[in-house]
């Protein structure tokens, strides 16, 4: 993390230069403001607390629109109008809640999967709400009540921020999904099983065997986890004649090489990508070369552990 984070980051900003995202920038002079699905620009908006349309603000007063109706009271503290409606900051638990809520979801389905019985009906609840589409439909319809109505917006502007929302992200997902299917191209066509074939008759030491197995596949396939499984599965047989210890020690190996070169046929990579802004070559020299410094780094840590333990 420290070499491939600050250390890297550090030395790459200087040679790629990468503009801030549309999605990322905002700026203090073109600032819009959502009022009833529509977009209000102006220099006289303060977002920050109260605003006065049509007339010049009076901050700390109050908010005049379109007459003489003063806010002010109404508002306090609490927030902003929009639309003439009360606009207030969302809580910090709620906001922690809603993200963590598909998160949390999700994980007590693979806790379930793994202590409980097939036949258990709490397992069948959890793996039903825990199943990634149902947990992210569940944290939307919270952050429509949570972020939403208790916010201050109605149905109108709940309904306009949740459309507004596909648009910029209606490519990224078309370019990942595409790289994804790249990806289970190769998988299916079993490349994955080419390079498994020519390591099983290799003479290596395990964790040197489970590592490049992983990086060769994840490779050729782009995919981390059929890494992962393939090379867990050739070096099984190993894990038999080792030590608790170096069977630890090969599982972070095999990790380590599943991160490895993250290209053009990894669905992460045009993720990465798109959300940034970046070219392909300037995707390579930051994420790509990020992920192998991760692998290589993480790597050399395992084999200096195995001298230890």
């Amino acid at each position: 993390m420290i070499v491939a984070g600050p250390v890297f980051g550090n030395f790459i900003s200087k040679r790629v230069s990468v503009p801030v995202p549309d999605l990322l920038e905002r700026t203090d002079t073109d600032e819009r403001v959502a009022v009833g699905g529509r977009t209000a620009q102006g220099g006289s908006t303060d977002l920050g607390g109260s605003a006065e349309l049509g007339a010049s603000p009076d901050v700390g007063r109050g908010t005049e629109l379109g007459g003489s109706t003063d806010l002010g009271a109404a508002v306090g503290n609490e927030g902003t109008v929009e639309g003439g409606r009360v606009r207030r900051d969302p809580g910090v638990w709620p906001a922690v809640l809603t993200v963590l809520l598909p998160i949390v979801l999700m994980l007590a389905r693979g806790i379930a999967e793994l202590t409980l019985d097939k036949t258990d009906r709490v397992r069948s609840v959890l793996e039903v709400l825990g199943n990634p589409p149902v947990a992210l439909l569940l944290g939307v319809l919270l952050a429509m009540w949570t972020l939403g109505k208790r916010a201050g917006f109605d149905r109108r502007q709940t309904s306009a921020v949740i459309g507004g929302s596909f648009p910029p992200i209606a490519g990224i997902l078309l370019i990942v999904a595409a790289g994804g299917g790249f990806k289970q191209v190769l998988v299916d066509a079993g490349v994955g099983n080419v390079v498994a074939d020519a390591a099983r008759n290799a003479n290596f030491n395990a964790l040197l065997l489970g590592f490049l197995v992983a990086v060769g596949i994840r490779v050729a396939t782009g995919s981390a986890t059929v890494a992962t499984i393939t090379a867990a599965g050739i070096v099984a047989p190993l894990a038999a004649t080792l030590d608790q210890p170096t069977v630890a020690l090969l599982a972070l190996a095999i990790g380590c090489g599943s991160l490895f070169f993250s290209h053009v046929n990894d669905a992460g990579f045009w993720l990465v990508k798109e959300y940034f802004g970046m070219s392909v070559g300037q995707t390579i020299k930051t994420w790509s070369v990020m992920e192998t410094i991760i692998s290589v780094v993480g790597f050399a840590c395992v084999m200096l552990l195995s001298l230890i333990v």
